[in-house]
């Protein structure tokens, strides 16, 4: 886990002042590692660090620190039954007070826990070997940037659409541009993080993504999904993925082959997405494929038969 400054960035300007909520510390049996981190502003929050009790007296303590203008505090919370658990373990946790005119100027981001006060001489040696995960030390944090999130290109607003961008969303791992051919496609609101990207000829908007891009192909129309594979073929991407059935895709094979690409290069899209052992519904074919981008499989075909699901 490393510090998600863009998420910040995002609640601070719509919420005006966040309380970051972070692990620093944990012992024994506890629901997150360290690093993971909540944003709580007066009306909401936004990620998690467990659950349960222990994030609902966290958030609490994050809004009082909101009202009391605290900069930093830190406290830890056994697991046990003062709240109503019986994981075994404890965790630490700091409190950072964020507004659009205080945010991490540079990073490694260091930070005080418990008790606010000159930075130890073992954070700055500690930051001059080089930061690559979260790191406690003389009672400060020492959060890295988050590395750049793996981009994933959605197209279509419909219900495999809606239903992948929710799965997707909340994963920290991923970058998420939705595309469709106009912004009454999509719904109101779209979750915090994705970008929107109405265009009236997807395929050609596809060309700003990014060479590590995975491309995930669901439109309303089947000439449209035809064009945006086509277009994929132009153009590097990590993984491309088209929703349909084993007559759909056997078309559009032949007519990706009528257009001059190879077998090998047709390959490389992946039809059906997903997992079809889960079923057609819409949240289970978005589960099938989160596993798989998260599995790192998406680039791979699935090992299962076409005709077994579409047949």
């Amino acid at each position: 886990m490393s510090f998600d400054l863009p998420a910040l960035q995002r609640a601070v300007e719509a919420h005006g002042e966040v309380c970051r909520v972070v692990v620093v510390e944990t012992r024994g049996s506890a629901p997150r590692e360290v690093g993971a981190a909540m944003l709580v502003w007066h009306g909401g929050q936004s990620g998690t660090i467990g659950g349960g009790r222990l994030e609902y007296d966290a958030a609490a303590m994050a809004r009082s620190n909101l009202d009391r203008q605290i900069l930093h505090s830190g406290k830890a919370f056994a697991l046990g039954p003062a709240l109503g658990q019986c994981c075994g373990g404890a965790v630490v946790l700091s409190f950072e007070l964020f507004t659009r005119d205080r945010l991490p100027g540079s990073f490694p981001h260091a930070h005080p826990v418990m008790a606010p006060g000159s930075r130890p001489e073992a954070v700055d040696r500690a930051i001059a070997r080089g930061v690559d995960r979260p790191l406690h030390v003389s009672d400060w944090f020492i959060e890295p940037l988050a590395a750049r999130r793996q981009p994933v290109w959605i197209y279509g607003a419909g219900h495999v659409g809606r239903a992948l961008v929710d799965v997707l969303a909340p994963l920290p791992d991923f970058a998420i541009t939705w595309v469709d051919t106009g912004p009454q496609r999509f719904p109101d609101p779209v979750a915090d993080g994705v970008t929107v990207l109405p265009a009236a000829r997807p395929e050609q908007a596809m060309r700003h993504a990014a060479a590590d891009a995975h491309h995930l192909i669901m439109t309303y129309s089947h000439e449209m999904d035809f064009a945006l594979c086509h277009g994929a073929l132009c153009q590097p991407f990590q993984s491309c993925g088209l929703i349909g059935s084993a007559t759909k895709w056997a078309r559009f094979r032949k007519r990706l082959a009528d257009l001059g690409h190879s077998a090998a290069q047709i390959s490389g899209i992946t039809c059906p997405i997903g997992d079809p052992e889960l079923g057609k519904h819409p949240q289970a074919i978005a589960v099938g494929v989160a596993t798989r981008l998260l599995g790192g499989q998406m680039h791979e075909k699935p090992a299962y038969s076409l005709r077994k699901m579409f047949r």
